[in-house]
């Protein structure tokens, strides 16, 4: 074999990246007087960590998660003081293995949207689990699509390769009898087995207004919240209150203007 071929079967071995780094590794290898094994080392680190980086995109991609609701970007301050004494916990991910629940309630413009995407972001960066963000009415109009063409069963196992899905908004999806079956019967084939992570601006007192059954409601709420960590969240809107700040930044800079 010949030095030349070396990057074409590396390549064909599905090794790209140490294809790439080869010559380069090579050089200071040399220069520093590398033994055998440190060169192998490098070289398998390199092509370990690359692939580490692309199944991050990937499963950043899969996950459909909203851009920009990140940790960076999450005011933790504006946080409920208990829930911020949670975020340490809710990061490493723990529940999620065992397959527990997440449960997030506030009225609107409370941050819950934007704390569990920061959390399944942090999911899927720091411990390769596999997320899927999706609305509540987008989640029930695929399933029932489902469910009309005799395949709803294949539907809620794809949604089971997911370690968590998370299902933002239920409290606004008002649903027909037959829109709540299949709703409920996602929520009850995850039981006890994956993660459901869900934000809702309804308490559970008031989810008669989306299963509309007693019985169903009284079934998925004991699901849900079995095996879950129930977050409230309280205080003023975040939105309400960031409009009210750019008004006074506004008037404040009218105020100090001169002709």
């Amino acid at each position: 074999m010949s030095a030349s071929t070396l990057p074409l079967l590396l390549r064909a071995m599905r090794l790209p990246t140490i294809a790439r780094e080869y010559d380069d590794a090579t050089r200071r290898a040399e220069a520093e007087n590398w033994g055998y094994a440190r060169f192998l080392s490098y070289l398998f680190e390199a092509e370990a960590n690359d692939r580490l980086q692309r199944k991050i995109q990937r499963q950043l991609k899969e996950s459909n998660l909203p851009a920009g609701k990140t940790i960076e970007s999450l005011d933790d301050k504006k946080l409920p003081d208990k829930i911020r004494r949670q975020l340490p916990t809710l990061l490493e991910a723990d529940f999620v293995r065992r397959g527990d629940n997440l449960l997030c309630f506030g009225l609107a413009g409370r941050g819950k949207t934007h704390l569990v995407a920061a959390i399944a972001r942090e999911w899927i960066c720091r411990h390769q689990l596999q997320v899927l963000f999706v609305p509540a009415f987008r989640l029930v109009t695929q399933l029932l699509a489902a469910k009309r063409d005799l395949k709803l069963p294949q539907a809620i196992a794809r949604l089971q390769r997911f370690d968590a899905v998370v299902i933002d908004d239920i409290g606004y999806v008002q649903q027909s009898r037959e829109e709540m079956e299949v709703l409920f019967h996602f929520l009850a084939e995850r039981y006890e087995k994956k993660s459901v992570v869900i934000t809702s601006n309804l308490v559970f007192s008031q989810w008669d207004q989306i299963f509309k059954d007693p019985m169903t409601t009284m079934a998925a709420v004991d699901r849900l919240v079995h095996h879950a960590t129930i977050l409230e969240f309280t205080g003023e809107s975040l939105r309400a209150g960031a409009a009210k700040l750019r008004q006074k930044e506004s008037v404040g800079s009218e105020g100090g203007s001169t002709l």
